[in-house]
């Protein structure tokens, strides 16, 4: 049953955050036990990687699943899937396969619990414009998404700008078919501004791309309903040290946004118990603080 939130910004995490120790070190139940002892219920997931026999699960991982959600009060908010447009080596897939593959993941999404989906479009190039025939697909798709109540977003994701051209036409779509159940999910990754040190990239750098503006997130807030609230280096003071967060969050206070801000990690790793536990928690100190919690 869909929990009834107040009006606001609410904290979660994607599991991506634990990908480095799921299933050596911890399972989904220990990610649960950690997300409701920081008071971070909103969870995003994604779907190949955590659901067992994806796309087709059985019974008895369902009944897991649901219980679960229920003995931790967790609110499934964001499922993570692909549409692999070009999966095949040797041509795309056809507008009709890419479409009925969106259907079921739409009809899995919502029997699971969840009220939107991270839709990732197949690209064409390194600046992530998605396959010439989305509008298609994704027009089929939209009465599924509807009766389904779940909110397709593609994710805006570094290097592309919130200023883009790609971005604009999403904005253009969304206008033109009138929908809700189409949207963004953005990555705090395009407002990186400052590199880190990360051994285990090769050359031991993340660089920074040319970042949007803390402001150019206003226009697109009411097509939002949730983000990968990024971090990449969290310091012993509890601040983020790449990523200006204190302007982000507070425009989108300001603005009076409701939506979900889901911790993803992808900073360096280490295998070491408990680590990407530690880093989580470290945001959410500092997302508490932001947020008046």
């Amino acid at each position: 049953m869909e929990k009834t939130l107040k009006p606001g910004i609410h904290r979660g995490v994607s599991t991506y955050c634990w990908y480095q120790e799921l299933y050596w070190d911890m399972d989904l139940e220990d990610m649960f036990m950690h997300m409701q002892d920081i008071g971070a219920h909103g969870l995003e997931i994604l779907a190949d990687g955590i659901i067992k026999g994806y796309p087709n699960p059985t019974n008895d991982w369902l009944d897991k699943w649901f219980g679960l959600v229920e003995k931790y009060d967790i609110v499934p908010v964001e499922y993570g899937h692909w549409v692999e447009s070009r999966m095949f080596p040797d041509r795309d897939y056809t507008t009709e396969e890419a479409f009925e593959m969106l259907v079921h993941d739409i009809k899995l999404a919502s029997f699971m619990g969840f009220t939107c989906m991270r839709t990732k479009l197949g690209v064409i190039d390194g600046d992530l414009n998605p396959v010439p025939n989305w509008r298609e697909f994704i027009k089929m798709a939209l009465p599924y998404a509807e009766k389904y109540n779940v909110v397709m977003q593609p994710e805006v994701h570094s290097p592309t700008k919130l200023t883009s051209r790609m971005v604009q036409d999403y904005c253009e779509f969304i206008d033109k078919e009138q929908t809700k159940y189409f949207g963004f999910n953005i990555d705090f990754g395009v407002f990186q501004t400052k590199a880190f040190e990360d051994p285990e990239r090769v050359g031991g750098r993340r660089r920074p791309m040319d970042p949007s503006k803390p402001e150019d997130i206003i226009p697109l807030l009411p097509y939002v309903h949730a983000c990968h609230a990024k971090y990449y280096n969290m310091d012993e003071n509890f601040d983020e040290t790449t990523i200006p967060y204190v302007e982000v969050v507070n425009i989108m206070k300001e603005q009076g946004w409701n939506g979900w801000l889901l911790s993803e990690y992808e900073g360096p790793y280490k295998k070491v118990p408990g680590y990407s536990t530690t880093q989580v928690r470290r945001h959410h100190v500092m997302l508490k603080r932001l947020l008046g919690e």
